[in-house]
């Protein structure tokens, strides 16, 4: 009798565990703009998949080159008690000038692995912000290369994550101390030649820390640069803290490959242009190594022109946007 009892409980933990998984799964279904997200990494690409212990701190010069690990940030989102630490949100940013054709804003995360797949974008005819992942094989190549194409390169930082996963070599992480912080992104950050700007590659738990985001937006002031939210969780601290500093800063709006086909990719450009015709502009972010991206932005541009917007660089739209605000104060309006 005993038998069967403990067999009959077996199979109704059996049950009760799968359909578990099953309403997991259903409530995991990826939007456009998702706070935290996971892309199938394509074949070629399964190095950044391999898990490593979580890094160690110390206040070291930052260490020399190494392959970084997934470049997604499918981390849980912050419990309850760590976003009552962080401020919420600002409003969305300020409209354009009425009048003004709405942008469209292109980045592309994840350059420095492979070069095949870089040419691919650096072959588009209209502008394009691309992020180098810092210390991987093709990092200083990749910046070299997309500033002779007349792109616009970024750091693409790696930040720590809430659930600890490894963001890879060069990371800002919350053991460090100020300088150390400083020392690593100023070391990533020449390894480019300092370009103009950067955001955060993972980041979900520094990107909701005051103390580690100052110390990042305060290099970032120092040298000039603009900062890019990523918005891998909500409620993060970057735009309130940029505001405070001084720093220009943007965030994503829309992330173009969840899912990485054609038919999501698309979807993904109709909210960002959704999104600009409201707001002005649209920061959507995609990956180098999504192998219908680049394809499909082609295919669309020369409808984007036609329907009225404009495509810049996140540089040049802040440039059109300082120009503008001079211009009303000129004027007296």
């Amino acid at each position: 009798m005993l038998l069967v009892l403990l067999g009959c409980f077996a199979v109704c933990l059996a049950l009760a565990v799968g359909i578990l998984r099953w309403s997991a799964g259903q409530n995991t279904v990826l939007q456009h703009g998702s706070p935290e997200y996971e892309i199938e990494v394509p074949q070629g690409y399964e190095d950044l998949r391999v898990e490593h212990p979580a890094q160690s701190s110390g206040t070291d010069q930052p260490a020399s080159p190494a392959p970084a690990t997934a470049p997604s940030d499918s981390q849980p989102a912050p419990s309850p008690a760590q976003s009552t630490t962080s401020p919420a949100r600002p409003p969305a940013r300020e409209r354009m000038v009425t009048g003004q054709p709405p942008v469209l804003i292109f980045v592309i995360d994840d350059a420095g692995y492979r070069l095949d797949q870089l040419e691919k974008f650096l072959k588009l005819p209209f502008p394009l912000t691309i992020a180098v992942l810092p210390r991987v094989t093709y990092s200083a190549e990749s910046a070299v290369r997309i500033t002779n194409a007349g792109k616009e390169l970024i750091l693409h930082q790696p930040m720590q994550a809430l659930g600890g996963k490894n963001p890879g070599e060069g990371a800002v992480l919350l053991s460090m101390d100020d300088e150390t912080i400083r020392a690593t992104v100023d070391f990533n950050l020449a390894s480019l030649g300092y370009p103009r700007g950067m955001n955060n590659h993972m980041g979900s738990a520094v990107t909701l820390d005051r103390r580690a985001m100052t110390a990042v937006l305060q290099l970032a002031k120092q040298y000039g640069m603009y900062y890019l939210d990523s918005l891998t969780a909500p409620h993060t601290v970057t735009a309130d803290l940029s505001a405070a500093l001084g720093v220009p800063c943007m965030e994503r709006d829309v992330f173009l490959d969840n899912q990485g086909d054609r038919e999501s990719i698309l979807s993904a450009i109709e909210e960002g242009k959704r999104l600009a015709r409201s707001r002005g502009v649209s920061v959507m972010i995609g990956h180098i190594w999504t192998n219908e991206l680049a394809a499909t932005l082609m295919e669309v541009y020369p409808q984007l022109v036609e329907e009225g917007y404009s495509l810049a660089t996140i540089s040049q739209f802040m440039q059109m946007q300082a120009g503008e605000h001079s211009d009303h104060a000129g004027s007296g309006n």
